[in-house]
């Protein structure tokens, strides 16, 4: 059989892509190169609990036609993503809202907030006299102030990128969001939960009926892939695609440390960060709290953890977040033109584009492809 589509990679763009293209009557094929399907969605059942294998996702948009898509093939809980901060052992609110200034300045209302941070952005300003700010630090002293920066920021953001403050650009961040408000939801999106029963229902939805194989490198195939099919969809490394013909585009990385702990709730909550610079790792993930609420944490006597090391990334390892700084970026350009001139072939997703994308944003990206 000749397909329509090679889809290559089964993460969240290929699958989608190929649910939509087989309503479209497509014949599709999906290959994956690791042993399962699901690229960096899927979940590992261990004690009772779906583990997010790759990193805690947490599905958020306002887009409600995204929304019904996913929920019309797996229906969605209620989970809210409502980090904590560890501090050097002390426990703060994110995102920065009014619980956060309460627990750092002991403020109980909103002016007080407000003025409190007014008088530490305005000292950063005043250092600045007059000149842009030329590094992260900067930027970030001029948003949020010392304090925040010191205690909440400078860490976990330098342990995140593997740099000092003062080495990344400015324009990493580009704001930092403030309320005033006693409110501890992450996300400012009307919808956002967790595939009830876990990712891997999800993609396996999307993928039903749809012929896959896995264990199966594109690279293996890459010579002959059009006696395959009519049209590639490529959700793969941009640079590799192009056998690194301008070199290799540097990404970050992540590893993972996981741990079945005898106990029935370990931290509390699903997302803690450390956001003390000494701490090796910026976050612990306790995957049950996605999926169970209340007293249900307790009907399932053990838990499962996972910290969280950001690292560079080497050959071998699973490429994460692009490093979007100025050589990165050209180098990126050169590739996207070489993109731009391939017939039949559709690159998507995070690592073909070279581009950070959360979740929704990828299907809303492949529900909006009128002609497949």
């Amino acid at each position: 059989m000749k397909y329509d589509y090679l889809i290559v990679g089964s993460g969240l763009y290929g699958a989608t892509f190929a649910y939509c293209a087989r309503k479209e009557s497509k014949k599709v094929l999906v290959i994956e190169k690791r042993k399962h399907l699901g690229g960096n969605v899927y979940c590992e059942n261990i004690e009772g609990i779906n583990v997010h294998k790759y990193g805690a996702h947490i599905f958020h948009t306002s887009n409600k036609q995204v929304w019904d898509f996913v929920n019309g093939i797996v229906p969605f809980n209620r989970y809210t993503n409502c980090p904590v901060a560890n501090y050097q052992g002390k426990l703060y609110n994110l995102p920065f809202n009014m619980n956060t200034f309460y627990q750092m300045w002991g403020v109980r209302t909103p002016e007080e907030a407000k003025a409190k941070i007014e008088e530490q952005k305005a000292e950063a300003v005043k250092s600045l006299q007059g000149q842009e700010p030329a590094n992260l630090e900067e930027q970030a002293l001029m948003l949020v102030g010392r304090d925040i920066y010191e205690a909440l920021v400078k860490g976990y953001t330098e342990k995140q990128w593997g740099r000092k403050c003062t080495e990344l650009p400015a324009f990493i961040i580009k704001r930092l969001p403030v309320r005033l408000v006693f409110d501890n939801n992450y996300f400012n999106d009307k919808y956002q939960g967790i595939p009830i029963g876990g990712y891997n229902k999800l993609i396996d939805g999307l993928l039903e009926g749809i012929d896959t194989k896995v264990n199966t490198d594109f690279e293996s195939i890459k010579s002959n892939w059009r006696d395959i099919a009519d049209k590639l969809v490529y959700t793969g490394a941009l640079d590799t695609y192009f056998d690194y013909r301008f070199g290799k585009l540097q990404y970050r990385t992540v590893q993972f440390e996981n741990e079945v702990l005898d106990c029935p709730n370990y931290q509390g909550n699903a997302v803690v960060n450390y956001t003390d610079r000494e701490t090796p790792y910026t976050r612990v993930i306790e995957h049950k709290h996605f999926e169970m609420f209340g007293q249900d944490v307790y009907d399932c006597p053990k838990t499962v953890v996972s910290k969280e090391y950001s690292v560079e990334y080497t050959d071998g390892m699973e490429p994460y977040y692009p490093v979007n700084d100025a050589r990165n970026n050209e180098l990126a350009d050169k590739y996207r033109q070489l993109a731009a001139n391939e017939k039949d072939v559709v690159f998507g997703g995070r690592l073909a584009e070279y581009k950070y994308y959360d979740m929704a944003p990828i299907v809303e990206k492949v529900l909006n492809i009128r002609n497949f």
